[in-house]
């Protein structure tokens, strides 16, 4: 049996981390670890969160095609490699990627059995209030995630499934799901 790929996407704050951690502790899953150039957070692990290089790194992994996707966010650049992905999926494991909106456009392009999932938050107040709690930004850098926020829930329509994050279980069953659905 192969795996399926998930994709899921949303505006930062939403809580695509905590699914995400939350669903490692599933067996028939893969979360893939994606590179980064920018610098790791304090309670960031390298290996577990990110593979944190540098940017001559990245552009040569560029080079090699080794990214299934890859983008420029917020001043940094990501990307999921593409080897550990197909070797999770023709093993029958299900991979979910916790991407940006382009990548998730490019792996829509270069995937096109992956399924699109965008994560929104419960409501509006809930994710301004989730952004400004983090207390890792100053005021304008939060008026600009929530400028951000807006333009990614408008892209929620290009994606195949929208799940709400009232609870954590809710989306890692609705994405379990997804994934373990016969065809």
């Amino acid at each position: 049996m192969k795996g399926k790929l998930i994709v899921l996407s949303g505006p930062g704050g939403v809580g695509k981390s905590t699914i995400s951690k939350e669903l490692r502790k599933d067996d028939r899953f893969l979360v893939s670890v994606s590179y980064t150039t920018r610098k790791a957070r304090e309670n960031e692990i390298e290996g577990s969160d990110y593979h944190f290089i540098n940017e001559r790194e990245f552009d040569e992994l560029i080079v090699k095609n080794a990214f299934l996707e890859y983008a420029e966010f917020a001043g940094s650049k990501y990307g999921t490699p593409r080897n550990s992905v197909e070797s999770a999926l023709k093993s029958g494991k299900h991979v979910l990627l916790e991407i940006e909106i382009t990548g998730a456009r490019q792996v829509r392009e270069r995937f096109p059995g992956a399924i699109l999932v965008f994560l929104m938050p419960p409501s509006w107040a809930e994710l301004k209030a989730r952004i400004s709690a983090r207390g890792t930004d100053h005021p304008e850098r939060i008026a600009a995630r929530l400028e951000l926020a807006q333009t990614e829930m408008a892209a929620a329509v290009e994606f195949d499934h929208t799940l709400i994050n009232h609870r954590v279980d809710e989306v890692v069953n609705g994405l379990v799901a997804l994934a373990t659905a016969v065809e």
